[in-house]
């Protein structure tokens, strides 16, 4: 008896943390995605860019029992978006989700250097705030929980495994469009799976004629949600760059990198459209002419 109470105290202590978790806080690992932009050739200028937001559209919750008020996504894809765009190396972003706080410290150095211009001390000017030729804008517009689900599993003789899978999505918006104009330049949309499973062994079986032994364990894994809206971004960025680079928005400083190998990877990815013939126009509706677009 002493025994078996050892072993039911011993199987429900809390086991200790798996090889590879740490309890130290750690960068946030590298998607392929983000890799793929940091890899991308440098751009003959840098483009300004804007984004005022970049919201959660979906209004999708976590499903009970976790939280009824916990959002199913991040909330933060506007700071994301910002550190994507720095990392390809393409853009110059400017605040503009914090501008009211940036135009408030704008005003205490303007206070200050009218302060020290009366106490004969010299003045520094404050520059001008740097335009953007491009607004960033778009979102994450979609989060479909339980796209795939299935399991399998077996029993023979008491001794059995069994394991359940699950598939999430999430939809990421992007889009450039030209401050001089309000044309939208480029759009894009990418897509990211979110893989869950649980794998579940148990043993049921007598012992001897009295006495039965049970034991069980399990597994689950939950990719993050965040890595997912993370790596959909930066998919989005870099499809959006290359696409500016092959329709002559932007240009490569080295022409001969079109021909590098993420370009072309980009490229060569299908972009969903319809397989259906194109609508031709009659001889009275005019063709739609081309705009010149401002770098």
């Amino acid at each position: 008896m002493v025994a078996l109470a050892t072993l039911a105290l011993s199987a429900c202590a809390v086991p200790h943390p798996p090889s590879g978790v740490s309890d130290e806080a750690q960068l946030t690992p590298a998607t392929p995605s983000s890799l793929n932009l940091q890899q991308l050739p440098a751009p003959k200028h840098k483009i300004v860019a804007a984004v005022y937001g970049f919201r959660d559209e979906t209004g999708q919750y976590m499903p009970s029992p976790n939280s009824a008020f916990s959002t199913a996504v991040t909330q933060g894809a506007a700071s994301i978006l910002m550190e994507a765009l720095v990392n390809s190396g393409w853009y110059i972003p400017v605040e503009r989700e914090g501008l009211q706080s940036l135009l408030t410290e704008r005003r205490v150095l303007r206070a200050v250097d009218e302060s020290d211009a009366k106490s004969g001390k010299p003045a520094t000017p404050v520059p001008n705030l740097l335009p953007a030729s491009i607004i960033l804008d778009g979102g994450i517009v979609g989060y479909d929980s339980n796209v795939r689900t299935g399991g399998i599993g077996a029993k023979f003789l008491g001794i059995g495994a069994s394991t359940q899978y699950s598939v999430d999505q999430v939809t990421v918006e992007l889009r450039a469009v030209d401050v001089y104009t309000g044309r939208i330049l480029n759009s894009v949309s990418t897509t990211k799976t979110i893989y869950s499973y649980e794998v579940h062994p148990s043993y049921f079986r007598f012992v001897n004629f009295y006495d039965l032994l049970e034991a069980e364990a399990g597994y689950t894994h939950n990719e993050p949600v965040q890595l997912c809206v993370r790596e959909a971004i930066d998919a989005a960025v870099a499809r959006l760059t290359v696409d500016g680079i092959r329709d002559h928005l932007w240009q490569l400083r080295n022409p001969a990198d079109m021909q590098s190998a993420v370009i072309q990877h980009y490229l060569q990815m299908p972009e969903g459209v319809p397989k259906t013939a194109p609508v031709k126009l009659s001889d009275s509706t005019p063709a739609p002419e081309e705009e010149d677009v401002r770098h």
